[in-house]
């Protein structure tokens, strides 16, 4: 494992802290993690707690929104032919799926089109729009995708089609000449919250028709899609994201529509208490699998179809294709390793670049990802495609790779994305020179400090504090992600009761207790088995920890997940 800084966070206002812990009769430590979350007030904390759809923002502030439903209705009124165009992952085949059958509720004369990965590549294309201007369509929405498409959005005006773009990413300097344009982050745009999903500005779109044509509930019935879209994109869950979701795992988790319920069914997981976290982890890869490996649309059509057995038929085709891109993941990812523990220069390099032709293009953005877990530096990851190189881009904390790639825009033929993550395509013969370039512009911006990943952990917290109540309070900070993630806590001076043991391949399990409480806790440390030769029985360790619940012959206990822990010098 890599070494980590442990930083407690700190808040600024003890009286907030103490004042909370009053007006809502909770313990200091819980009110601690109400005002890391920016919560001051009882107010705010009811609306945290209790988030309700009243809380939601106006459609209508979002700019764009009265020419985009105006001219939406009208194409609804005239029957013209509507083509909806999504991405290929989570956030796109739900967006796509929300507005479609949002608008077949008014027999709407509508299709869907979603672009293939491997030969069209991310959002509206040339390609995608030659596909769909024989049909006739009158009408185009794109959605989680279209704000960056300048060149492709004057070639759909030349046609005669009006653009509507209802996306969530950042936009360039130029923003497409489109008939509308819905996207919070848009400069001009004073909504009021700019985290949306893509899913969440395509339920703004409906919000909005639905708020002109007086059917102001209908689009509340796809929030189930807005929430898995939501988790699965990883955007803040807080604020409206906050409200949508936990509402629309209401709707998953109460009476689930024939396609999330297959998928559930083939996950293996149960039904009825689905999280945020089993969204990203189980669901959305299943989602994500179809369009990385193949054709996407079969998520859409799994996701708008009412046959119960038509979805469990689709799920099991999601499924396998899930398999194979483990397989295909796991190949890739040992050939990247192999690569930079036997090829590059760490120390000379700091962010990890790797090219190789073959690479499924389906499958480096995720074989990235796992290399930041592992290296902790800004990584791309690149395949070439029809003669050109195109990857995706993960990064770290400190470190904004979207702003990094701009200062390369002379080298690449085009990029995408935000801080975190981003998608390009460069020359090969110019891959060397982008190497260079960009490293440069990392050393140049980050220090050896920077590359040590920091473990926040929100509160100290003795085991005496862990209640019956404490555990419930927890329960209800959910839903967690980006924002308000799960709770870390850090207690000191613990004991080890029993001998730690490995199960699985590589994860350690301790039962710990500590002094002034009874109760002897379970600890997880996934892939930690590394420490199970500094612990024995009675060891003293510092442990850094979130709460999980572990059921046991029908009873449920909390189980602490072990993030990282610290040997004590004196065992």
């Amino acid at each position: 494992m890599l070494k980590k800084r442990w930083k407690i966070k700190e808040t600024d206002d003890d009286y907030i802290i103490k004042s909370l812990s009053d007006s809502i009769n909770i313990s200091e430590v819980l009110a601690k993690l109400l005002a890391l979350r920016n919560i001051k007030n009882f107010h705010q904390a009811k609306n945290f707690f209790r988030p309700t759809l009243e809380l939601l923002n106006d459609p209508f502030l979002m700019d764009g929104m009265e020419a985009a439903t105006y001219r939406l209705i009208k194409a609804l009124t005239e029957n013209q032919l509507i083509c909806i165009y999504g991405d290929y992952d989570v956030d796109g085949t739900c967006s796509t799926a929300l507005l479609y059958m949002f608008l077949k509720e008014f027999g709407a004369n509508v299709e869907f089109y979603i672009p293939q990965r491997l030969t069209e590549g991310y959002g509206i294309s040339q390609s995608g729009i030659d596909n769909i201007k024989c049909r006739g369509t009158s009408l185009l929405i794109s959605v989680d995708c279209g704000i960056t498409a300048i060149e492709e959005t004057k070639y759909i005006n030349e046609l005669g089609i009006d653009l509507i773009i209802c996306d969530h990413h950042q936009p360039k300097d130029v923003i497409p000449n489109a008939y509308a344009v819905l996207d919070p982050l848009k400069p001009s745009c004073n909504y009021p919250f700019k985290y949306l999903s893509g899913a969440g500005v395509a339920f703004k779109l409906a919000q909005g028709v639905a708020e002109r044509i007086g059917k102001r509930e209908l689009p509340l019935k796809y929030l189930d899609l807005v929430a898995l879209a939501g988790a699965a994109d990883i955007v803040p869950l807080i604020d409206e994201n906050r409200v949508l979701v936990k509402e629309g795992l209401e709707m998953i988790n109460s009476n689930p529509r024939p396609g999330i319920a297959a998928l559930i069914e083939s996950s293996n997981i149960s039904s009825g208490n689905l999280t945020s976290g089993q969204i990203v982890f189980t669901i959305a890869p299943r989602i994500n699998a179809v369009g990385r490996l193949g054709d996407a649309q079969r998520a859409v059509e799994l996701l708008i179809t009412k046959d119960k057995n038509q979805a469990l038929e689709l799920a099991k085709v999601l499924e396998s294709e899930n398999y194979q891109r483990r397989k295909i993941d796991e190949d890739t990812f040992d050939n990247a390793l192999d690569i930079v523990e036997n090829s590059l220069d760490l120390s000379e390099d700091i962010a990890i670049i790797l090219h190789q032709e073959k690479w499924h293009p389906g499958v480096i953005g995720i074989v990235a990802s796992r290399l930041v877990e592992k290296y902790y530096r800004p990584t791309i990851m690149l395949t070439t495609v029809d003669g050109i190189a195109k990857g995706s881009a993960r990064s770290i904390s400190n470190f904004n790779i979207y702003e990094a790639l701009k200062k390369c825009e002379d080298l690449l033929i085009h990029f995408g994305g935000h801080q975190a993550a981003a998608g390009l395509a460069v020359e090969v013969e110019k891959i060397d020179e982008f190497k260079f370039k960009f490293n440069q512009i990392v050393k140049e911006s980050m220090n050896e400090e920077d590359l040590l990943p920091e473990l926040h952990i929100d509160s100290k917290l003795k085991f005496s504090e862990i209640t019956a109540k404490f555990l419930r309070v927890i329960d209800q900070f959910s839903p967690f992600g980006p924002g308000n993630m799960r709770p870390v806590f850090i207690s000191e001076n613990v004991t080890v009761v029993s001998s730690p043991r490995i199960v699985g391949l590589n994860h350690l399990i301790i039962n710990v207790k500590q002094s002034g409480c009874d109760r002897v806790f379970d600890c997880i440390g996934f892939n930690m088995s590394e420490f199970i030769d500094s612990i024995k029985t009675n060891s003293n360790l510092d442990i850094v920890y979130s709460i999980d619940k572990l059921v046991r012959d029908g009873k449920t206990f909390p189980q602490l997940k072990l993030k990282d822990l610290k040997v004590k010098e004196n065992n």
